[in-house]
């Protein structure tokens, strides 16, 4: 049987950047409910990690993060964040037509995400003599994006060209290619579509059959590559959607919390109550009292 919405993939987010400055730059504190569901995006990405831990799910691996580590993300990456403590991440997000031009002179200035699992990894590595020329790289970008100086458009577009050639020529790594292939593309695009049908029909009784068979696949296999592609069981992962849409009504709708468990798939309120409590270390009752004294 073939579900409703399993035909549709995650749908790749739009980033929209100014034409003539294609550039995003700002510092995130933790980790919010969006990117610790799977998406993916059609800008490239570099995370530089100012302070804490956490861990990324990026195609199925899983990569721990802490103070000091840099990862970049390709525009056809399929991952999602979790913080452990204190996390601040400076995100940075641009369009590659931004190096169209260089492209003529050095058609490798790209090759960090081009060659992403081949002959790179998301995570760099944090033990070369070379990591930190790319943390002074990176603050010298956030510089001079937030002083808004005279020509800080060509200064930031020549540091982060410094960036990446200097990624290209130093951080290249046999390990890449020996991992690359946890999970095939063919796979992660079954996932990105199974995992779009739980978002689209949230109250659904899905069953890991019915789910299983969306993918053409057997319970088992599709449960083994489910797990290694977004790093928990597809049935915890539902529940984790469902909690996280119950926190976002209880946070910003006046339905009551018997009504927002039944809209989220829970068909008994004291089974919400638990899991809610176990998720977010409080009661759905305290959420909606906390977000009410804090406007």
């Amino acid at each position: 049987m073939k579900l409703a919405g399993a035909g549709e993939a995650i749908p790749r987010e739009k980033v929209v950047l100014d034409k003539r400055y294609p550039f995003f730059i700002a510092e995130t504190i933790g980790v919010n409910a969006h990117y610790q569901k799977l998406h993916w995006h059609d800008v490239l990405e570099i995370n530089y990690i100012k302070s804490g831990c956490g861990h990324y799910i990026i195609n199925g691996k899983t990569f721990e993060f802490r103070q000091g580590d840099i990862l970049l993300i390709n525009s056809n990456d399929l991952h999602c964040a979790y913080e452990l403590r204190d996390l601040v991440i400076l995100v940075i997000e641009f369009d590659m037509s931004w190096f169209a031009g260089s492209l003529r002179y050095d058609p490798e200035i790209l090759a960090p995400f081009k060659d992403m699992g081949i002959r790179f990894t998301n995570l760099l590595n944090r033990n070369s003599p070379y990591i930190d020329e790319l943390r002074t790289l990176l603050e010298s970008m956030q510089e001079e994006h937030e002083r808004e100086q005279r020509s800080y458009v060509s200064m930031v577009h020549a540091s982060l060209l410094r960036f990446l050639s200097c990624v290209n020529r130093h951080f290249r790594s046999d390990e890449a290619s020996r991992s690359r292939a946890e999970i095939g593309s063919m796979q992660l695009e079954k996932m990105r579509r199974v995992i779009h049908a739980m978002e689209e029909r949230l109250a659904h009784p899905w069953t890991l059959e019915e789910l299983a068979s969306s993918a053409y696949l057997s319970p088992s296999r599709f449960s083994d590559i489910f797990r290694r592609a977004v790093g928990t069981p597809p049935l915890e992962y539902l529940i984790q959607l469902r909690l996280e849409q119950a926190l976002m009504l209880l946070e910003t709708s006046p339905l009551k919390i018997s009504d927002i468990a039944m809209e989220c798939g829970f068909r008994s309120l004291s089974n919400f109550n638990h899991l809610f409590r176990k998720h977010f270390g409080m009661s759905p009752k305290h959420a909606r009292i906390r977000n009410k004294s804090n406007p």
